[in-house]
């Protein structure tokens, strides 16, 4: 489930797995793949910069109606939008016990992906890593290092719920590998659980 997470430039701002099913994650209206996002970062963890880079993500960017309503998808009273679109193949669990998130989610990719395209085509943002300022801006949100830290946290956790069973998939495993062994000064300090 997302939660808040701190921006600079946008406040608090949802973060996070929406679906136990998918590995798709959503930061505020920019929807992507966990596993894309993970290959973005160890991209990232291999340029040792003292100063400014850049690099193009691909991401959707969905409009406030196109979105949906997360909560009313969860209680399945309302099913709008794609995040309803999602929530109708894969239902909210009605056991507290089964709300893990799936570590192969990653199987659904092809049929979560062809959902999103009903409401937005893939778009390249540019996510520019400032290490004199210690900062990393995703397309139009900005993140000190420990904001962003801490994004990187939430997807080793599994989110709220956390993974089922304690593992982890592989993307989320060389994420960290290639992070903790980063000479790149964004990632200085960074403390996986």
């Amino acid at each position: 489930m997302p939660l808040l997470h701190r921006s600079l430039s946008h406040g608090e701002i949802p973060f996070g797995f929406f679906n136990i099913e998918s590995d798709m994650v959503l930061l505020n209206n920019y929807f992507f793949f966990a596993g894309d996002f993970a290959e973005n970062v160890i991209k990232m963890a291999d340029k040792e910069t003292g100063g400014s880079s850049g690099m193009d993500w691909d991401v959707y960017i969905l409009g406030e109606k196109d979105i949906g309503n997360l909560m009313a998808a969860i209680s399945g009273i309302y099913f709008s939008g794609f995040i309803g679109d999602v929530y109708k193949h894969f239902p909210f669990p009605h056991e507290p016990e089964k709300f893990k998130q799936n570590p192969a989610g990653y199987k659904t990719r092809e049929l979560v992906d062809g959902m999103i395209k009903r409401y937005a085509s893939s778009t390249k943002i540019t996510v520019i890593v400032d290490s004199a300022s210690q900062t990393i801006k995703i397309g139009e949100y900005m993140f000190d290092r420990i904001g962003f830290h801490q994004l990187l946290l939430y997807l080793w956790a599994g989110g709220y719920p956390r993974w089922k069973d304690g593992v982890r998939p592989d993307y989320i495993m060389d994420m960290k590998k290639s992070v903790i062994s980063s000479n790149n000064p964004i990632f200085e300090g960074i403390r996986f659980g």
